[in-house]
């Protein structure tokens, strides 16, 4: 592996890049066109129905972000005839042949022109529908690849994954590849063309009883991707799709420049373009929100286990430098790209570092009362969690189903929406119980080689492409950085995640009502978009 200078591998490139309004594919384009404004051309594939949709599409998912404030600085009035010179969005779908693009004029020019590839279009909803997670995350990738290899200056397929297609496998996780129709397990019958049709027998068999509904259907489909993945070893639908994702990837390789990138857990900016930047609030960010507000009393997990975070730009750099160092190199290589081995957090450093946050800059509510934190109840075992919950939800909810009967059911409304709930906590609890107790630890020698190599060859490029976990103090960061991008994102007008419960009065009185509920849902609700967050579109 030979690395010459990154900035002068970009220029005058031609890079096409899918799932570009996602987190991560907008932190990668947004550092390219300001370290390396040469840059030939970044095609953009958006979901969108035609191309003024899709330009539409960037402007407001991307551009108009903070996360563009240092081009818009350094550019000022000319950004927009800078963007419309480098950049342009590109109307498509990764789950289609030539990836969904209807502008056969368009496709030549990209087949002519592209030298890169970056595919970070994905699902990454652990409990997705499995037709959903295959057709986007094992055919898409698949559909990616076919449109690389029409491409006549093709120099590399940079394809993002997951760590995480390691399965609940604890130790050391090695960056090698998974070989078509290899079960974690080693169960035999893993073929993809197989599990398509299954797919396609399971709609058509739903779809036949009238009696179901698309609410049914989608649960249905949902179990589906949990059994299948389950067969063959792996904890859930998402990392099931993406092992097979990379499998379909290495049998058909050929002389393809192959790249797969595993990210870890990924979080808000360490440096750049800023510190702090994040969209969305998800995972750990939804824990300490939570936390914050006062709503999370109990936490399920082994504090001394190891959470492997890395933040957003340093995946990014990686990205980049990888792209420059194997360029036109015919070989299939692994990168994972985490924390673990080469400066390993432990969840009770997390928990340490928001209570000492939220204790100095307490959450105010709506009202203007600060939200007074205090040190959370740690359950450390499923036992301990079965007790607490059996405790605390379980037998209240057994003693209303017996009042609901003995007063001719008036109080079915609640007792029915409190089960359900409980049903889902138990059931995303049963989903991600493998990473709440997590042991494994994710080898990255090949970043290490690579991060070597850069600061050998340009300690100037080095310092503009970083990307060594070893530099982070994990107190100063969540203190300082993560912990204060998560709140000013969740503080935002018009801002609602998905994973809290907002400070409308309406969901205040509600809490209150249910405390103990709220308390619980709230902390396992953060785990229902999964481990990663950047790939989506």
């Amino acid at each position: 592996m030979e690395l010459g200078s990154i900035l002068d591998f970009l220029a005058n490139k031609t890079i096409l890049v899918t799932g570009a309004t996602g987190f991560l594919a907008k932190i990668f384009v947004e550092k390219i066109l300001r370290v390396q404004p040469n840059v030939k051309k970044l095609y953009l594939l958006v979901r969108a129905t035609d191309a003024k949709s899709a330009l539409q599409r960037f402007n407001t998912e991307a551009v108009a972000k903070d996360l563009f404030k240092t081009l818009k600085e350094k550019y000022g009035t000319n950004l927009p005839s800078f963007l419309s010179e480098k950049v342009t969005p590109v109307a498509g779908d990764i789950t289609y042949e030539n990836l969904g693009i209807n502008d056969s004029n368009l496709i030549q020019e990209m087949w002519k022109n592209v030298d890169v590839v970056v595919n970070v279009a994905a699902t990454t909803n652990f409990d997705e529908r499995y037709d959903v997670a295959l057709a986007l995350n094992t055919f898409g990738a698949k559909n990616v690849f076919n449109f690389a290899s029409k491409c006549l200056n093709i120099k590399l397929l940079l394809h993002v994954s997951t760590a995480y297609v390691s399965g609940e496998k604890p130790g050391l996780i090695l960056e090698t590849p998974y070989r078509l129709g290899e079960a974690l397990n080693g169960a035999n019958g893993l073929d993809i063309s197989m599990e398509k049709k299954i797919i396609e027998e399971k709609l058509k068999e739903l779809s036949s009883d009238e009696t179901n509904t698309d609410k049914s259907i989608t649960l249905a489909m949902k179990d589906l991707g949990i059994e299948r993945a389950n067969k063959f070893g792996w904890p859930n639908t998402y990392v099931f799709t993406k092992a097979l994702g990379e499998m379909v990837l290495g049998h058909l390789k050929g002389d393809m420049p192959l790249v797969i990138l595993r990210p870890t857990i990924i979080t808000s900016t360490y440096k750049e373009p800023f510190p702090g930047w994040i969209e969305g609030i998800r995972t750990i960010d939804s824990l300490a929100v939570g936390y914050g507000k006062g709503r999370l009393a109990c936490f399920l997990g082994d504090p001394e286990s190891t959470i492997d975070v890395i933040p957003a730009d340093m995946v990014v750099n990686a990205m980049i430098a990888i792209m420059a160092a194997h360029a036109n190199q015919p070989c299939e290589t692994i990168y994972h790209v985490g924390s673990s081995v080469s400066n390993p957090l432990k969840y009770k450093g997390i928990q340490k570092s928001g209570y000492s946050y939220f204790s100095k800059h307490p959450w105010i509510n709506k009202d203007g009362t600060p939200v007074i934190v205090s040190e959370v109840k740690v359950l450390s075992s499923m036992d301990s969690f079965r007790r607490y919950f059996n405790l605390r939800y379980m037998l209240p909810l057994q003693g209303l189903q017996v009042v609901n009967s003995a007063l001719c059911h008036a109080f079915n409304g609640t007792y029915t929406d409190l089960k359900r709930k409980i049903n889902f906590v138990l059931r995303v609890v049963d989903l991600y119980k493998p990473y709440l107790f997590s042991k494994s630890f994710y080898d990255d020698m090949n970043t290490e080689k690579l991060r070597q190599l850069l600061i050998r060859e340009n300690e100037v490029e080095a310092n503009i492409f970083y990307f060594d976990p070893k530099t982070i103090d994990w107190n100063d960061y969540f203190l300082h950085i993560h912990l204060p991008g998560a709140v000013k994102h969740e503080s935002r007008p018009g801002t609602c995640s998905g994973n809290t419960i907002t400070h409308t009065q309406t969901h205040e009185n509600k809490a209150r009502r249910t405390q103990g509920f709220y308390v619980v849902w709230i902390r396992y609700k953060s785990y229902i978009h999964g481990l990663q967050l950047e790939n989506s579109y």
